[in-house]
């Protein structure tokens, strides 16, 4: 039960230090601001931004410990492997998580649900593009070592892969599930931990827990299906890179239209409609068929 006890105690820092560490943060960039005019954009963040990043800070900060309780010595323990020979297995992964989010972009482009955004220049539409192209590559590599190679790999440990897949996805869902609440009128030394439940009041509105929710377990359990098929985490870094290219590029692209029914066709978020369940589910059906069983893919190799 060591690697479950592991993971208890880096939620519980994580959550109730960064909850504790967001009005610290608000007030030195509050207080820098006058003299560091730059700050200014920083500075206008509603407060619910400084408490999800400073939960993000942690989590980071705490993933080597993390790792090392959990007897990580190395790359490969957390899906890490030498690239070499890799890179069919990253593009792939990456095809399938651009396509897939592409053809719900496309559909709900082609009947309306949504327009182009075409008050912005080409040069900025290039700018965004490949900016969210940077932030692909960053969180995809961070997130996957995360709830791929340290959370499902340590659940792994304590109980079937099945299990530790659902438990693990849900855990991803959860955490990109929070809510954006309305700033406080005061912000004190507790108030990131007041913020907290707020920023999970999503999960009593109904048409955001489903498919909202739903959407997000099911994209977390297709990357640890690709993890546990594969052996590493190429394909599953790959899959969440083009997946976070359109969840980042997809808002600034296109803009709401007024009557279009946002719970089939998906928000600004692009994967909160029935729509966005609908393609994962063929995504996970084409994964199925494309990666073997790690036992038969060896069994292969060996013929």
């Amino acid at each position: 039960m060591r690697p479950v006890r592991s993971l208890l105690i880096y939620t519980g820092l994580v959550v109730s230090g960064g909850a504790l560490l967001a009005p610290w943060l608000y007030w030195s960039v509050q207080s820098l601001t006058p003299r560091l005019p730059m700050l200014q954009a920083l500075a206008n963040h509603p407060f619910h931004r400084y408490v999800s990043r400073s939960l993000l800070a942690l989590a980071l900060i705490g993933l080597w410990p993390l790792l090392r309780s959990l007897g990580v010595r190395g790359g490969p323990d957390v899906g890490l492997v030498r690239p070499a020979g890799q890179w069919r297995r990253l593009a792939g992964g990456f095809a399938l998580g651009f396509v897939s989010l592409a053809c719900v972009a496309v559909v709900v482009l082609a009947v309306g649900a949504r327009s182009l955004n075409t008050d912005v220049s080409a040069g900025r539409l290039i700018e965004k593009a490949m900016g969210a192209a940077l932030t692909a590559a960053i969180v995809a590599v961070l997130e996957e070592i995360l709830f791929r190679g340290a959370i499902f790999g340590a659940l792994r440990k304590t109980c079937r892969w099945p299990t530790a897949l659902l438990i693990s996805s849900a855990i991803y869902a959860i955490v990109h599930f929070f809510n954006r609440p309305q700033s406080p009128a005061e912000i004190h030394w507790a108030a990131g931990l007041a913020l907290l439940p707020a920023m999970l009041r999503g999960f009593v509105d109904v048409e955001q827990v489903v498919p909202g929710f739903f959407n997000l377990t099911l994209a977390g359990g297709l990357l640890a299906l690709a993890y546990q098929r594969t052996g590493n985490l190429y394909c599953s870094i790959g899959l969440h890179a083009g997946w976070i290219f359109w969840l980042t590029f997809y808002g600034f692209l296109t803009r709401e239209v007024a009557g279009a029914d946002a719970w089939f066709w998906g928000t600004a978020k692009l994967i909160d409609g029935w729509l966005a369940l609908v393609v994962l589910t063929l995504a996970l059906a084409l994964l199925l068929k494309l990666l073997p069983r790690r036992e038969e893919a060896e069994d292969l190799s060996a013929q």
